[in-house]
């Protein structure tokens, strides 16, 4: 009997800590929300758990003393049940543990039933009287607290973000068509542009005037680089500078009176900023005035829209920076560095409506982006716009356009300079464009209605037509080169005339024919590439030209200057031709703008320089320049990015190197001139390698006339 005691009060024990659990838990969320109710609640719940230990404690109490009893009386109890038993009726007895263990079931149930009338009670009274509910609200919900969001959503602004397109005005820019430049215009929001120039010469760096009723524009239609100024209304052309030198990259003041842009002299042999009146009279009457005179290129002027500060780009320290000079007080030891980064190479500076920032594009890590910072916080860090080049502010002042090259063609972008990444696209360009800028005022209703200017007959055809002649086997062979001094004088047949018209092409604007002198066209199978060129080289398939690579290790001036472009994760590589020496007064190419890389540095014993390859030059060199990389370009042929151990391994600069590919694999191409196993051949040195293919009959082209090449030092 006292074990069964024991039991039920065991049992009654865990209900009392069931209910006071269940009564912590309703207490704890009770107390997030009805702080006026927590005094009376806690002081009920107190009351109900002090009357349950006494009552439990009584009746714990008395059972243990009915208990005792009946262990004390059991002997008496047990003796006088034997006695009668023999005369008394068999009678079923009801288990009194059993109508204990009912009378506690009933006493939980009756305190559970208390306990949850307390709990209404005291969740109903509020002594703050009722919340009323805002006007145009909802009430609140108090029943449900709301859930957390692992990712919250940003609430929307009261202020969408603008469509840069809907800001209007019109945007001009630069596209190059067969080798050629030209200027275009188009209305923003339309989506056909419409031709400005169609000059068999190159125009170029357009700039809108303050009005938006002329554009500024370099040329060559006359023989050399000068500045212009058309009339878009009616066409109307007015040449500005008349110098023997180098002009380009004009802006204009913001009263429309003044250009300042970036000139090149022989007396000078540097490229600085100047200052020219607008009016051409003025200009010729007064001509221009110089404003820098470190030594170093500074180039790509913009002037504020409040007309005393003009931001530029210098090399003057070793890198592409960004500087503002005050016309104030224009000494160039007190123009302040913007940008100031030794690891990166900002370009092409414009300021925006409000003269408070300057956008400008920068090559971080391998990716060129649109940045911009404010004028009065150089130490600011830059915020990235999008990726992409040369900016434009749009006439809102928070929106820029900006060129993102695509392969072969360039998309014209438009986006919000607070959202990265929110661009949309305003034009695609079927080529390559570049100098966007941008102006509140539409297009004249007459110019739209000209369709812009035709195409020049001159420019407007392909480049070259390639003909190829397959022979009886179903393969193409190879095509000699005309007066061409190389090892193997040949190419493959399908890719030969874009090899000629590209040196055509060279010799026109360089003033000889650089091409006439290759180190490698074709390679035979048997011809082992050096440590560092690839296996699967193009020579092998007659689609790939060397030039020679000796020539950046000829004394100065060199005919070659190359520059180090690095594009994501490879490192290209930009070669400029030097123009022939009776050139040099500016009738052909122009002055470089960026400081070659300095190859003959790995030889130097430095051991940083051996590391890396070599180092940037001390100063750009003087003269001017044609972009052979461009060229190739405009012909189909493609630089070709150097190996990845290129710093320490020369064979894998690869600077030298021009390949067409048409789109072809290697295997592809290599099977135009052998078969399938002879091919494969190629890649087993088990299996004898095969001839050249036969040359076809020999078809001559034209005989170009050719200068004498500078002999390397390794051959002199």
């Amino acid at each position: 009997m006292l074990v069964r005691a024991f039991r039920v009060t065991d049992r009654l024990g865990n209900a009392f800590l069931r209910i006071a659990a269940w009564g912590a838990v309703s207490l704890a969320q009770q107390f997030a929300y009805f702080k006026q109710g927590l005094a009376g609640f806690a002081g009920g719940i107190a009351a109900l758990v002090t009357g349950v230990i006494g009552g439990i404690w009584h009746l714990g109490s008395g059972t243990v003393r009915r208990t005792a009893k009946q262990a004390y009386d059991g002997r008496q109890t047990t003796m006088a049940q034997r006695a009668a038993a023999t005369g008394m009726t068999t009678a079923v007895r009801q288990d009194p543990l059993l109508i204990q263990n009912r009378a506690l079931s009933a006493f939980a149930v009756l305190l559970l039933l208390i306990l949850i009338v307390v709990v209404i009670l005291e969740t109903n009274g509020d002594d703050s009287g009722p919340t009323l509910p805002v006007a145009g609200q909802w009430p609140e919900n108090r029943g449900t607290a709301p859930p957390t969001a692992l990712f919250p959503t940003v609430p929307p602004t009261d202020t969408p973000i603008p469509d840069p397109l809907r800001e209007g005005g019109s945007l001009v820019y630069t596209l190059r068509e067969n080798g050629q430049e030209d200027l275009w215009a188009i209305s923003v929001g339309e989506t056909t542009p419409l031709r400005l120039t169609n000059d068999p010469a190159d125009d170029r760096d357009p700039a809108w005037s303050p009005d938006g009723s002329r554009i500024a524009f370099a040329s060559h239609r006359d023989g050399n680089w000068e500045l212009y100024i058309l009339q878009v209304d009616n066409g109307a052309l007015t040449r500005l500078t008349y110098t023997p030198g180098f002009e380009g990259a004009p802006t204009w003041s913001p009263d429309g009176a003044f250009i300042a842009y970036e000139g090149y002299s022989d007396d000078t042999q540097d490229l600085d900023i100047y200052i020219i009146s607008a009016d051409p009279a003025r200009a010729a009457r007064e001509g221009a005035l110089r404003v820098t005179y470190r030594p170093g290129p500074d180039i790509e002027p913009a002037w504020s829209p409040q007309g005393r500060q003009i931001a530029y780009v210098s090399a003057r320290d070793g890198r592409q920076d960004i500087f503002v000079l005050n016309l104030d007080n224009p000494t160039e030891d007190l123009a302040v560095n913007l940008t100031n980064t030794p690891d990166a190479d900002e370009n092409y500076p414009t300021w925006s409506l409000d003269g408070t920032r300057i956008a400008y594009s920068a090559v971080v890590g391998g990716v060129e982006g649109v940045y911009y910072k404010p004028v009065q916080q150089p130490q600011a860090e830059p915020i990235l716009v999008g990726r992409g080049k040369m900016p434009a502010w749009a006439p809102n002042g928070s929106s820029l356009a900006y060129a993102l090259d695509v392969g072969r063609q360039t998309q014209i972008l438009a986006g919000t300079a607070v959202t990265f990444g929110a661009a949309t696209d305003a034009i695609n360009v079927p080529g390559r464009a570049s100098d966007p800028d941008w102006t509140r005022v539409a297009l004249p209703p007459s110019f739209i209605a000209s369709g812009g200017v035709p195409a020049n007959p001159q420019v407007s055809e392909p480049l070259y037509e390639e003909i190829a002649r397959e022979q009886a086997n179903g393969l193409y062979g190879l095509a000699p080169l005309n007066n061409v001094t190389a090892s193997q004088p040949y190419l493959s047949d399908r890719v030969n005339d874009a090899f000629e018209a590209l040196r055509i092409r060279v010799l026109e604007r360089a003033g000889y024919d650089f091409l006439g002198t290759l180190e490698h066209a074709f390679w035979p199978q048997d011809h082992l590439p050096e440590p560092g060129e690839p296996r699967q080289s193009w020579h092998y398939a007659g689609r790939a030209f060397a030039i020679d690579r000796d020539l950046i290790y000829v004394d100065a001036p060199a005919p070659i200057a190359v520059v180090r472009e690095d594009i994501e994760v490879n490192t290209f590589w930009r070669v400029y031709v030097r123009v022939t020496g009776e050139a040099q007064n500016g009738v052909l190419g122009e002055p470089l703008r960026r400081i070659p890389w300095d190859f003959q540095a790995r030889l130097s014993g430095d051991v940083v320089d051996y590391e890396r390859g070599g180092r940037l030059m001390e100063s750009i060199p003087p003269g001017y320049y044609v972009d052979l990389t461009q060229f190739a370009e405009d012909f189909d042929w493609q630089r070709v990015p150097a190996g990845r151990t290129w710093n320490f391994n020369f064979g894998a600069i690869q600077f030298w190197t021009f390949q067409k590919t048409d789109g072809l694999s290697w295997n592809d191409a290599m099977l135009e001139l052998y078969t399938s196993a002879e091919t494969q051949s190629f890649l087993s040195d088990a299996t004898p390698i095969p001839p050249p293919p036969p040359l076809p009959s020999p078809t001559p082209t034209s005989s170009v006339f050719r200068t004498p090449t500078p002999i390397p030092p390794d051959q002199q």
